[in-house]
């Protein structure tokens, strides 16, 4: 089948950047980038930053993500912020279940897919990350930890609500140590999961962008983007230096 699918460059800017270097980052990244028919940019911004940066993407094609935010609607959860709130801001897409926040601040499965279905029926499309551990892989465990992963969200949430949802692949153990995944073991992993959710939903797993998350860069970024199942790159340090990040936003589509 034909892949029809655009692909989604997403800027993680993680906890970086003072209120003075995001506009300038933001004014840089929708200054010196154009809309695009077959690739989508996206930054994913702390969130005390939403406001100023949406002020500046509002009327240009680059998209407004947030990093985290709470399932309920709202309560007393000190320091939280929900999805609700977000979407007054702009916020188009969300982050669920990325590797710092499972490992950092115990976001469970569960957890993961309340954000996930809350996202959902705030009309956010939410950005399901998985990835496994160095240990885990070395165990031939990758695939079993991934779908794990994913089905926690399938149950919870359906499988339809990934016709607006995204997954980002994360390789925990190529993020930071040296170690690299190659564009074929990471191809190899994408093909295993759209298989997977093929065997949920067929058109669902089709349309559905798979994102690759384990330090894309200007390097690396073309090798990557040209395998058939990678559809996009969820990108951490890169984004944070605008000449690199839209560098590999020329190269997709």
């Amino acid at each position: 089948m034909e892949n029809s699918r655009t692909q989604l460059i997403a800027g993680n800017w993680k906890m970086n950047t003072s209120r003075v270097e995001a506009i300038q980052l933001a004014s840089q990244v929708i200054a010196s980038s154009d809309a695009s028919e077959t690739a989508n940019c996206l930054v994913i911004v702390p969130s005390i930053h939403i406001a100023d940066v949406e002020g500046l993407s509002k009327h240009s094609h680059v998209i407004l993500g947030a990093q985290n935010a709470h399932w309920e609607e709202s309560g007393a959860y000190t320091g939280e912020l929900s999805i609700k709130m977000l979407k007054d801001y702009g916020v188009k897409y969300l982050l669920v279940g990325h590797s710092e926040r499972r490992e950092m601040f115990g976001d469970s499965d569960q957890n993961v897919a309340k954000k996930f279905l809350s996202a959902i029926k705030n009309d956010i499309k939410p950005i399901l990350c998985i990835g496994e551990t160095l240990e885990q892989r070395e165990n031939g465990q990758t695939l079993e930890v991934l779908f794990a992963q994913c089905k926690a969200v399938v149950e919870l949430a359906g499988i339809e609500s990934f016709a607006n949802a995204c997954v980002a692949y994360e390789p925990i153990w190529a993020i930071g140590t040296g170690k690299t995944a190659t564009p074929e073991q990471a191809q190899e992993t994408h093909k295993a999961l759209r298989n997977w959710f093929a065997e949920q939903n067929e058109e669902i797993a089709n349309n559905l962008q798979f994102l690759y998350g384990g330090s894309m860069n200007g390097s690396n970024a073309q090798e990557l983007l040209s395998q058939p199942d990678i559809d996009g790159g969820l990108i951490g340090g890169a984004s944070l230096k605008a000449e690199e990040f839209l560098n590999i936003y020329s190269l997709a589509g």
